[in-house]
């Protein structure tokens, strides 16, 4: 597939692993075993089995009815909202648990925006006996406490990151500080397509299983593998790279993804990395990022935790980059408008992250026949406090009727 990384770990021109003299070990290590574990037979078996006895896959392909008359055309949502934990994100940490413990690792680090990647990783974490350290913005521990009470109840150690606007970026940097210093015993789950080679590549792969199970699902559905529009929310990129993975090649398949322009891009509120940023390096790769003039990072915004992020895997940068994929932003209005339609009309309540792929459909033009998958990456109940406070404001009322 040629969209997918080289045995350098580029994509194209981006990728790569730029990192610290003292990462070096790690990373070597990690590149030198993984592809020989995770495509051996009993790797496998481990990880499908988890995946649908534990994680409960396949995730239901929801033919959207009224959402469907509303816009005109016929949508389907990829429900991983309805895995355990709520996400997406269990898909790789199942992966990636069962890679660390193979390595004989027994200290697992994971940074967190929105808190689903840190309950994902904690939940493996307890089911394999293993200690858990999460790094966590401490903007984003306000804003998401319902699951720094989960990781907790999990068994998890949640440490606030302080530094920066203290979300998802400065969680990061601290988590790669704490691999540096605890090389030996400590696996860092990396919860996105982002960071040096392997680690995107391996999360993209463990996602894919989200773009496997819709063509079998369409087929049994519709007697089509594939969609005419495939849309995801993106920050790092991870549940937008699994529902895109296995249609890649196929250039009739329409790939939309859609960024947090939270105020807008012509603010300095946005994290809208596609529309504002350039070429740099961030997390151990070359990607896009939003930087200024001397090359530093430009502090980003969003409404959204799991969005609120100023770069974008080297994956998608690639994907951008040779027009495969469009890259269209959501603005924090947007995306709690969406929602609000879903949840009054669908009876689903969306993860903020979910909303703003849901935002896609207002800016994009549909034919009746046009199959069109959205993909729900997670579920609300995380965002309720920010649910409850904005819709006074929104033009939608929970007991309006539809125009």
């Amino acid at each position: 597939m040629k969209y997918l990384a080289n045995d350098l770990g580029y994509y194209g021109e981006f990728g790569g692993a730029f990192i610290p003299e003292m990462l070096q070990p790690n990373v070597d290590a990690l590149k030198a075993c993984y592809k020989e574990i995770i495509d051996s037979y009993e790797f496998k078996q481990e990880f499908i089995d988890l995946l649908k006895n534990y994680v409960g896959r396949p995730s239901p392909l929801y033919f959207a009815k009224r959402l469907s008359e509303h816009y005109g055309t016929k949508i389907y949502l990829k429900r991983e909202d309805l895995n355990h934990t709520g996400s997406h994100k269990v898909n790789n940490t199942i992966g990636q648990i069962l890679l660390a413990k193979k390595m004989g690792k027994k200290r697992i680090i994971a940074e967190t925006g929105a808190g689903q990647h840190g309950v994902a990783t904690a939940t493996v974490c307890a089911l394999m006996d293993l200690e858990c350290v999460v790094y966590m913005g401490a903007t984003d521990i306000e804003r998401q406490m319902p699951n720094v009470k989960r990781m907790e109840m999990l068994g998890a150690t949640v440490i606030p990151a302080e530094s920066g606007n203290k979300t998802l970026k400065d969680a990061t940097n601290e988590a790669l500080r704490d691999w540096i210093n605890n090389p030996e015993d400590t696996y860092y789950l990396i919860g996105s397509v982002v960071g040096p080679h392997p680690y995107p590549e391996i999360v993209a792969k463990f996602q894919s299983i989200i773009s496997e199970e819709i063509g079998w699902q369409l087929d049994e559905q519709i007697g089509r593998t594939a969609p005419d529009y495939i849309i995801a929310c993106v920050g790092g990129g991870s549940n937008a790279a699994g529902v895109f993975y296995h249609y890649l090649d196929d250039e009739n398949v329409k790939l939309i993804a859609v960024e947090a322009s939270g105020l807008g891009i012509k603010t300095n509120e946005t994290a809208a990395t596609m529309a504002c940023g350039d070429v740099g390096f961030i997390h151990g790769s070359k990607t896009l990022l939003m930087q200024d003039g001397d090359g530093q990072i430009i502090e980003p915004y969003s409404i959204s935790a799991g969005l609120d992020y100023p770069g974008i895997g080297p994956f998608h940068a690639n994907l951008f980059k040779t027009g495969r994929a469009k890259y269209i932003d959501a603005t924090d209005r947007e995306a709690l408008d969406a929602a609000y339609l879903l949840t009054k009309i669908e009876g689903i309540i969306p993860a903020l992250e979910s909303a703003h792929a849901l935002a896609a459909l207002e800016k994009l033009s549909f034919k009746p026949n046009d199959v069109v998958v959205v993909n729900i990456s997670g579920r609300g109940d995380k965002d309720m406090d920010t649910y409850i406070k904005n819709i006074v404001s929104s033009h939608w009322s929970l007991n309006r009727p539809l125009t």
